[in-house]
């Protein structure tokens, strides 16, 4: 008698098959312009906001009898955590399409590592220049939702980082629990991000109130149109990347290598 048995093979590790063949061309060509186009936006911003403190804000310093200068790291690292390396850290499930999933997720603890200093520093340079100016701290919107979404990138990645890369050492054992925090994780780091983007725009939006004076900003003048330009570069980020992250045929698929064999 001929019996058929599904017998699995042994795998080293876990890892993201590739599925080019069944892609169709339209397909990948979309694929390949969103990811693209959500990386140029990326970098874009950050190159942005760098050109307008140095070009309109005097670029930067940390000096006693220069608080303005110090600011200026504020709205910069700032848009680099919040926005580019947490964006990043977003895409790379998407992008890390043929890599094995430790690596994927290696990866992205380590861009979410970038992102933690910028936020900090960041953080200090503005509460530190409050001080200096007699400004009081915590009282705007921009900063409820700022300490808002700081402590929602802390516990992500306090929780990230024990609970993916840790808790890996006992794979077998803990693989249950790491699986029921997936969609959580995933969630909290989608509303963190998009928490990170409302505070920006609030930030930029009082910046260009506080600095350039309303009457003047209705008038746009060549930095309130950089000012908003990184604004709405902010919006069209979050528009693509929840574009890429809500299309399941962009996610990769993890599948298990079967063999037939018959007895």
């Amino acid at each position: 008698m001929r019996q058929r048995y599904q017998v699995k093979q042994p795998q080293r590790s876990r890892s993201y098959e590739s599925d080019d063949e069944e892609r169709g061309a339209c397909e990948w060509c979309e694929y390949a312009l969103v990811i693209t186009l959500a990386t140029i936006l990326l970098i874009g911003v950050s190159a942005l906001t760098v050109f307008w403190v140095i070009y309109y804000r005097d670029s930067y310093g940390w000096a006693e009898t220069d608080p303005e200068r110090q600011f200026n790291l504020h709205p910069t690292l700032m848009v680099a955590g919040f926005i580019t390396f947490s964006g990043f850290s977003l895409l790379l499930y998407r992008i890390c399409r043929c890599f094995r999933r430790i690596y994927v997720k290696l990866l992205h603890a380590i861009f979410h590592a970038l992102a933690f200093p910028c936020i900090v520093i960041g953080f200090l340079a503005v509460l530190d220049f409050h001080n200096k100016k007699g400004i009081n701290n915590f009282y705007s919107l921009h900063s409820w939702i700022g300490f808002v979404a700081m402590g929602l990138f802390g516990i992500q990645y306090a929780v990230g980082f024990f609970s993916f890369l840790l808790l890996l050492m006992c794979s077998k054992g803990t693989a249950s629990f790491r699986a029921s925090l997936v969609p959580i994780h995933a969630a909290f780091g989608i509303l963190t991000f998009v928490l990170g983007v409302c505070a920006c725009l609030t930030g930029l939006t009082e910046k260009a109130l506080f600095t350039l004076g309303a009457e003047r900003y209705s008038g746009l003048p060549d930095e309130g149109v950089i000012i908003n330009v990184i604004g709405i570069t902010t919006v069209a980020i979050t528009a693509v990347l929840m574009y890429i992250l809500s299309r399941d045929k962009f996610r990769p698929q993890l599948r298990d290598r079967r063999i037939s064999v018959d007895l």
